[in-house]
Formats: structure tokens, sequence, C-alpha cells
């Protein structure tokens, strides 16, 4: 049985392993750098570092890396070791605050937009004190931010940092106002990312090209069974994925990572772990570190877990849930109600502060959760649509109406839900009920951003988010600063923003087709692809606000644009050229020899003198090679699709050319090998199916 106390955390350099390893001047000179932003010095830099070593080397590390979050959406890391040579052939284990502190990667081979070139190779990782130390694979790692050498930010990292200090900032002084500052330095933003997944056999996984290449299916007849019993989701965990969920809980433990829940989710194959808040910063950190995990310890289990949007056609896709929230370091959620939410005005400033934000900034929030594989989720009545938009309620609708009319709210009384069974207690009903199809849902305490794909780092939705609504409650804070009446001006100020902002709210069904005729009466924006997203970038209104609070500048943002945009039509380049290649190397042999198969029958039948015109094995004949035919015309025109492709340079150019015209290319070739596979026998088809895919593991 494992000491869940005692292994928790067991790998982290956190805060009680430095209070017990460095001395007490120094522990304190390192709070004031992590909670206020001190300055480190160099002496201090180098007590850590020692004491870092030695604690590390202790639990068997050999090397340290800057661990940093480069814009892959993937971690970096670069491995040295602690030794350092003496005299007579001996080494010593040193580790400097010079190495704590600083590092240097080569920046040029990372996406950088345009920022670094081969020939300007140059980038610094810099120590994040706020996120601590951990070991992982016998390795030192430590959390950084990675620049170049002219200062733009190469990484996801950096950004959320910045944001999260303009939005502290900005915070404090809306405290300030309402003076409730005693005690309260820092605002912080909260984040829990729930994280779905699915698990399939790795020998199966291996027999797939697409999956290994792409992450995805890109051919597959739909199973017998999908999703359409619902008795999957929050079924029985199985054996073998019981052993995985338990393993990996004790991996992300070690690593302090909060994992509090796990189930089956809906889809056959699917699952889900969900964390406890924290720090945004740290449940990003986490939250790359959970996905890590997830693959490291599904090998270990004869596994492999994928973390693609969309792996399987004709089931849902996973997403990943960031239940976003602002704390203060005295334990105040700036977004709890309260029990009379009408009452209270600091929570309902800082509600509508959210809410105009949200409204001015949709296309940035709507371009953050975009990407070639979340676009196959949005809009599919299995995620949130692409449209932006908030529920808020009936409790919170009705409360903001109240104060936008001028009128009384009275507060109703919280109902009992009555179970109709004598020995189950009534229940107290929530204020709120629940909205899966909301993009944006105040779920009690806080707001769920659902859009995310399974594989997004939340870096870049958060740090939309913080500086959007650091912006508001900057306006907000120099309107009310010097109110003479407060009250007056409160009211005033929440009255004004629900006049120009209330269209964002929508408690009703994101799934209905009225509601995309709606959304456009009301002005809201519908980016259905990344392609239609990804100008937000850099429009001027983005850019001023990125620039006014120092999260990103003009540069940072134009690389940003010009990456999410490569990175589209290079996903859709490799997933082109893995349906070509499994087309030419498996299926057209599969193909043959079962028409070669049909034909022998045939030639026998004859021989034997039986009338072979529209028997069975003609008529499936006849069929399969239609249908063969169909599939190589559609294979020419595939690969013509992709050398279209080719003389465009200009980055939105040909990531429009892909969307118009590869991806119809892929779908239409991918419609008719997906009939053959309904054709043509196992024994011959070249690949694992979905039924044997999603059912492997959970039977």
């Amino acid at each position: 049985m494992t000491n869940i106390p005692e292994l928790f955390g067991s790998s982290v350099f956190n805060d009680t392993v430095m209070k017990d390893r460095l001395p007490s001047d120094a522990y304190k000179e390192l709070k004031k750098t992590i909670e206020i932003g001190k300055a480190l010095d160099v002496e201090l830099a180098n007590v850590v570092a020692h004491a870092m070593k030695d604690w590390a080397v202790e639990k068997g590390a050999t090397h340290f890396t800057h661990w940093f979050q480069p814009m892959t959406g993937f971690t970096a890391e670069k491995h040295d070791s602690f030794i350092q040579p003496e005299d007579g052939g001996r080494i010593i284990m040193h580790f400097s605050g010079k190495e704590l502190v600083k590092g240097e990667p080569d920046a040029s081979s990372f996406p950088s937009g345009g920022i670094r070139a081969t020939f300007e190779a140059r980038g610094y990782t810099a120590w994040d004190p706020t996120s601590y130390a951990f070991i992982k694979d016998d390795t030192l790692c430590i959390p950084t931010a990675f620049f170049s050498y002219s200062g733009e930010a190469l990484d996801k990292k950096t950004p959320l940092l910045r944001s999260m200090q303009t939005l502290n900032t900005q915070a404090m002084r809306i405290l300030k106002i309402f003076g409730n500052d005693e005690g309260v330095t820092q605002v912080s933003t909260t984040a829990g990312c729930e994280q779905e997944y699915f698990l399939v056999d790795k020998e199966l996984f291996n027999k797939r090209p697409d999956l290994i290449y792409t992450g995805r299916t890109l051919f597959g007849a739909k199973s017998p069974k999908g999703q359409e019993m619902d008795d999957h989701y929050f079924g029985a965990i199985k054996p073998r994925v019981k052993e995985f969920m338990y393993d990996l809980n004790n991996e992300l433990w070690k690593l302090g990572v909060l994992s509090k829940t796990e189930h089956n989710e809906v889809a056959p194959a699917q699952h889900e772990m969900a964390p406890i808040f924290e720090t945004t910063n740290l449940a990003t950190d986490h939250n790359q570190l959970t996905m890590e995990l997830m693959r490291k310890t599904a090998q270990k289990h004869g596994l492999e877990c994928l973390l693609h949007e969309k792996p399987f056609a004709g089931v849902n896709g996973s997403g990943k849930h960031n239940n976003w929230s602002l704390s203060t370091n005295t334990g105040t959620n700036l977004l709890e109600p309260g029990k009379t939410p009408s009452q209270n005005a600091q929570f309902l400033l800082f509600l509508v502060a959210t809410i105009k934000a949200v409204d001015e900034y949709q296309d940035m929030i709507r371009l953050s959760v975009a990407s070639a594989g979340n676009d196959h989720r949005l809009g599919a009545n299995e995620a949130p649509p692409a449209i932006v938009s908030i529920f808020l309620g009936e409790e919170l609708t009705a409360i903001l109406k109240a104060i936008h009319e001028g009128e009384d709210y009275t507060d109703e009384k919280r109902t009992k839900i009555n179970l109709g069974v004598t020995v189950l207690p009534p229940l107290p009903k929530d204020t709120t009920d629940r909205n899966r199809t909301s993009p944006f849902a105040f779920t009690g305490n806080k707001f769920e951003l659902r859009s995310l794909g399974s594989a997004a780092s939340v870096a870049g939705p958060n740090t939309v988010l913080n500086t959007a609504v650091a912006d508001v409650l900057c306006g907000f804070a120099d309107e009310l600063e010097g109110a003479d009446d407060l009250n007056a001006a409160l009211t005033q100020l929440i009255k004004k923003t629900l006049d120009d902002h209330g269209r964002i709210i929508f408690n009703g069904n994101g799934y209905d087709d009225s509601w995309v005729k709606e959304a456009e009466s009301r002005g809201l924006t519908n980016a259905k692809t990344l392609v239609d997203a990804a100008p937000a970038y850099i429009d001027k209104k983005n850019v001023e606000l990125f620039k006014r609070h120092k999260v990103y500048n003009e540069v940072e943002l134009q690389s940003r644009y010009d990456i999410k945009l490569e990175k589209y039509w290079k996903t859709l380049n490799i997933e082109a050229l893995t349906m070509v290649d499994m087309v030419k190397k498996g299926i057209i042999g599969a193909v043959i020899d079962f028409m070669n198969e049909l034909t022998d029958v045939l030639a026998k039948k004859k021989t034997l003198g039986f009338d072979v015109d529209g028997c069975m094995e003609d008529s499936l004949l006849k069929n399969v090679s239609a249908n063969a035919d169909i599939m190589m015309k559609r294979l020419e025109t595939l690969e013509g699709a992709l050398m279209g492709a080719q003389d465009i340079e200009d980055t939105m150019e040909i990531a429009t050319y892909y969307r118009d015209n590869v991806i119809t290319a892929m779908n239409e070739l991918r419609c008719v090998v997906d009939e053959l596979e309904t054709l043509v026998p196992s024994r011959y088809w070249p690949y694992p199916g979905y039924g044997e895919l999603l059912y492997s593991v959970v039977q």
C-alpha cells in the first residue's frame, strides 16, 4: 500500500525541503523572490544551487536540466551532469548559482516565427523560482523561461508569467478600492486542467502508421458498437486501465501534481484525469508533466496514450477543460459569489469584468484554443461551438438583469431537490445548472473554458484570459479610484458594462442550429477553423492590448501568428502524406489480393458449369473494383493537391490552400477507403480496425 502523504512531492524541491535545507536567512530571501519578485543575487543563487544539488544527488540524480516550454507545445530539456574534474583524475559533484539561474540552449532550431535564424542561434533560459524544481528520470529539472538574445519570448511560459503579473497589479487596485487589501499582497489566477485521453493496445498502435505519425486514425470504418449505449461513461474501470491509473497517480504525486479524479469518459477507450486547482503557472507546468507521464506510463503497461483531439471518427474526441479563477494570497476566491451574490459588489465587479473581457477579446480566446486537431471537435456537437459565449445560469443572470434594469433583486430561497425516496435526504439545489455546450461556463466559483483540445498547452488560453481581464480591471480602477460616491459609480459601471457586453451571455443550447443565427445577429464572431481565427494575432486591437500590458510585443505576436499557421499546414501535410503512404503500401495490395481471390472463385465456378453472372462473388468483385477505381482517382487528386501547394510561400495563403483543397481531398479519399474496409475481409485488410482499437483494452 502506497503511503500517499509520504510519496506526495517526494521528488520536488518544494517549500518544505527548502526550509529544511537552506540557511534561515537564505530561505527568507528566496521566499521574497518567489512571493514579491525580489531580484535574486549571485550569493543567494549559489547557496540555493548547492542545497538543490545535494538534495538531488541524494535522490539519485546525476544530471540537471533547464526544463522549458518552447512553442512546439511540448517541453524541452538539455541535460548536463553535475561532474566537475579535479586534480588527479578525480571529480566532484558541483552545481553553481550561475548554472541554476541561466542556461543557453540553441534557439534557432525551435519554432520562432522568424525571431531566430540558423545564424542567430543564441537563446537563454532563466530560472522561474515560482515553480518548484523536481527530479524526473534521475535528472534535476529546473523550470525556466526561454527567450532570445534580443529579449523576445520564445516560449509559452514567459508571456504567461507576464500576464499573471499584470493581472495581479490591476486586481490589487480593485481590492484597494473596496478596502479589502489588509493582508492581501498578491492576486493570482488559478487553474484546474481536466485532461481527457484514449488508451489503446501498444501492439495494435504499432500496426497503424497514421496513429504513429499523426496521433489520429486517418482511415477507419465505424465499429458496430460505438458510444451509443452510454455504457462506458463513469463505468467500472477495467483492471488493465486501473493498473495504469494507479502507476500514473504515483508518478504524478511524486512530482507534486494534485491528481484527484479519474474515470471513464464517454467514448470507448476514453478516460479522464482531473487535478485540484493551483496557481496557473504551476497548473501549466503540471499539465505538461501529466501529458508526458501519461504517455510514458502507458508504455509500461503495453498501452499507448492518445492525446490527439480527435483520434477516432464517429466517437467523441478529447478536450481539456481549463477551470479558471482568481484568488488572493490569503485564500479568498474573488469569483466566489457567497451566500448572497446580489449583495456582493466586489464579486459582481470581478464577474462583469470577466464578461467584458471575454466579449471584447472573444477573437483571441477562440484563437487561443485553435489547432488543426481541435478543428475536428469544435462545433461537432461533442464540444462547445466555435462561437465564444458565456453561461452564467439562472440566478446570476437574473441578478445582473435586475441591476441592468435598475430593479431590486429578491433572493430566492435555495430549494431542496426531493428525490422521492425516504432513505435519501433532500439535497440543496445549486444556484446554477451546468451547460456542457457552453465554451465559457460559470460553474459556481470559477469559469470553465471548455474549448481546449486535449493536446494543447494551457499557457496560451490563460495568458489571453489573464491579460484581457487585467485590461478591463485597469479601466474599472481608473474610473472608480476617483469616484465621490463609490456605490453609485459601481452601479453605473456594472449597468453600462452589461449594456455594452451582455450579448456574450447565452444560457441556451450551443448545439442548436438557431444559435448560429442568433450569435450572428448579436455580432459574435464565428471562426470555424484555425485559418479563420489566426488573423486575431495581428489585429490592431489585440496588438495594442498585449503591448499595453507588456505581455507580448508586436514581433512576438507576429511570430506566433506565423508559427500557428505553419504548424497547421505542416500537420495537414504530414497527415496527407501518411494517407498516400498507407494507400500505396498497404491498402492497394490488400484490395488486389481480395479481388484475385474473388476472380479465382469465379473461374472455378465457371469450370464447374455454374452461372456466375450476378452471383455473390461477381457482385462483390464489381463493387470492390468500382470503389478501388474511385480510390485511385481520389489518391491522384490528393497527390495533385499536395503538389499544388509547393510554390506557395505566404503563410496565410498556404494554410488557406490546405484548408480548402487538401482537407477536401483527404476527406474524399477517406470516404472511399472506409467503404472498402467494410467490403474487404479483415484477413486482407492491413490495419487493425476501430473495433479492435477501441475495445482491446476495456474488455
